[in-house]
């Protein structure tokens, strides 16, 4: 599923996410951990991966999600 980078917490590795709906989900530590990124910025396309509504892993849209 893809999103738009809405926040991003440098110092937490943690944020959120508008989807194309407009709501708003939040990422913390783990799901930014899970994929290859060093950093987001507001407005960068992302790929997430939800698991129970939660976002369990993300990475932006030009790279393959984690399995």
């Amino acid at each position: 599923m893809q999103a738009t980078v809405r926040t991003y917490d440098q110092e937490t590795r943690s944020g959120s996410v508008f989807l194309d709906d407009g709501s708003v989900l939040t990422f913390g530590t783990q799901a930014f951990d899970a994929g290859p990124l060093r950093l987001l910025r507001s407005g960068q396309r992302v790929n997430i991966r939800l698991t129970g509504g939660e976002i369990t892993a993300i990475t932006l849209s030009t790279f393959p999600l984690p399995d």
